[in-house]
C-alpha cells in the first residue's frame, strides 16, 4: 500500500469512528430524559393511584405494580425494535395500516366502554387500545408511500390520497369512539411526515387548512366533544359538573407552589381529582414537586423533541427522516395535548402523558417507537447533516 492509500484508509476509519461516536451520543441523549420521565411517572403513579387502588383492590400498590410490568414490557419492546433495521418497516407499512383499521372497526363493534367512550378491546385479563397502535401505523405508511412517490408529489393528489387513506380513515374511526385527542395526534403525526416529504409547500398548506377545518367541524358536530370544548373555555360556569376536573387540576397545581407539598403528600388524589393516575398525572407531579418539578418534566420532553429531530436530520435516507419526524412529532404533540389540558390551555381529551400515565397500550407503543428511533439514530451517517 502506498502512503496515500494508507492515509485515506486512516481518514476513512476516523470518519467512521466519529460518526459512531455521534450516533452513541444521540442515543444517550435520547435515553436519559426518557428514563427520568419513566421513573418520575412511576413515583407519581404510586402516589396518585394509592387511594383509588385501596378502594378498588384493597391495597395501594395494584396500579403501580401493573404499570411497572408494562414499563418492563415496553423496555423489552424498545430493545427488540432498536435491533430491527428501520428499513424493514417499508415492507410492513400496508399490513400495519390494515391491521390498525381492522382494530379500530372492532372497537366500535365489540369494544369496552369507559369514561364516555369506547376505546378498548378486551383480550383476556388485559385490554388493548388499537388507536395507540394506529399512531405508529399511519406514520410508517405515509413515510413508505411518500418515499416511493417522491417524484410524483408535484401532483397534489399523490399527497392527499395517501393522507386520506391512512390518517383520514383512522382519524374518523377514532373520532367515532369518540376520542378527539388521539385523532388530533394521528393527524398531527401524519402532517409532520408530509411536511418533510418532497411535497410542495402550497400543497402542504392546502392539506393543513383542509385537515384543520375538517377536524374543527367534526369536533363541534358532536354534543360530547362540543361540551368538552365549552367547559374548557368556561370551566367555572359548571364548577360541579364539566368544569370540576380542570378546576381541581388548578387547585392541585396551585397548592404545589414553588417546590411542592412533598412526595406522597398529594391531597388531590383523595378523590378530588378524577383520573389523577392517568390523564392528570402531571397535576399530581405539580402538586407534590411544585413549579420546579413541573418545569423539569417540560424540559425533559423538550430534550426528547430536540434530540429526536436532530436524529431525523442525520437519517441516511428520506424514509428514515420522515419516520423519525413522524415519531417525534406524535410523541411531542401527545405530551403537548395532555399538558395543555391539565393546565387549562387546551380542552381535556383523555390523552395519556407519554412514559408517565397509566396505560399498557400507550406504554408499549411509545417505547416501541423509541426503539425504532434508536435504530435510526444508530444508522445516522448522513454526511450532510
Amino acid at each position: 500500500m502506498t502512503v496515500t492509500s494508507i492515509t485515506r484508509a486512516r481518514a476513512a476509519q476516523r470518519a467512521v469512528a466519529k460518526r459512531r461516536s455521534a450516533n452513541t451520543r444521540f442515543t444517550v441523549l435520547l435515553l436519559i430524559p426518557i428514563a427520568l420521565l419513566t421513573v418520575i411517572g412511576l413515583g407519581a403513579i404510586r402516589s396518585a393511584s394509592s387511594v383509588i387502588s385501596i378502594e378498588k383492590y384493597g391495597n395501594g400498590w395494584t396500579y403501580f405494580s401493573k404499570q411497572a410490568i408494562w414499563v418492563g414490557v415496553g423496555i423489552v419492546v424498545a430493545i427488540v425494535a432498536s435491533k430491527i433495521p428501520y428499513k424493514v418497516y417499508r415492507r410492513a407499512a400496508v399490513p400495519l395500516l390494515v391491521a390498525s383499521i381492522v382494530g379500530l372497526i372492532l372497537v366500535l363493534e365489540v369494544g369496552v366502554s369507559g369514561g364516555g367512550s369506547r376505546r378498548w378491546i378486551a383480550a383476556g385479563p388485559v385490554t388493548i387500545q388499537p388507536s395507540e397502535f394506529a399512531k405508529f401505523a399511519v406514520v410508517v405508511f405515509l413515510a413508505a408511500v411518500f418515499e416511493r412517490k417522491e417524484h410524483l408529489l408535484g401532483d397534489v393528489w399523490h399527497l392527499l390520497v395517501p393522507l386520506g387513506a391512512s390518517a383520514g380513515i383512522c382519524g374518523i374511526l377514532i373520532l367515532l369512539e369518540p376520542d378527539l385527542g388521539t385523532a388530533l395526534v394521528v393527524l398531527g403525526g401524519a402532517f409532520a411526515v408530509a411536511a418533510v416529504s418532497a411535497a410542495r409547500a402550497r400543497h402542504l398548506l392546502l392539506a393543513g387548512v383542509g385537515g384543520g377545518l375538517a377536524a374543527t367541524l367534526l369536533a363541534v358536530a358532536s354534543p360530547y366533544r362540543r361540551q368538552r370544548i365549552l367547559s374548557f373555555l368556561h370551566p367555572f360556569e359548571d364548577r360541579l359538573g364539566s368544569g370540576w376536573q380542570v378546576i381541581q387540576s388548578y387547585v392541585a397545581l396551585g397548592t404545589g407552589g414553588a417546590f411542592g407539598v412533598g412526595l406522597g403528600a398529594s391531597r388531590a388524589r383523595w378523590s378530588y381529582l378524577p383520573n389523577a393516575h392517568t390523564d392528570f398525572i402531571f397535576a399530581i407531579i405539580g402538586e407534590e414537586t411544585g413549579f420546579a418539578g413541573g418545569v423539569m418534566v417540560l424540559l425533559l420532553f423538550t430534550v426528547i423533541g430536540v434530540v429526536g429531530y436532530l436524529i431525523a436530520m442525520r437519517a441516511p435516507d428520506r424514509f428514515g427522516r420522515m419516520l423519525a419526524v413522524g415519531i417525534v412529532s406524535w410523541i411531542s404533540l401527545q405530551a403537548l395535548v395532555n399538558l395543555g389540558g391539565v393546565v387549562g390551555l387546551l380542552p381535556i381529551t383523555g390523552m395519556p402523558l407519554p412514559f408517565m400515565s397509566v396505560g399498557g397500550s400507550s406504554m408499549i407503543t411509545v417505547f416501541g417507537a423509541i426503539g425504532v428511533l434508536l435504530n435510526i439514530a444508530r444508522s445516522g451517517v448522513n454526511p450532510k447533516a
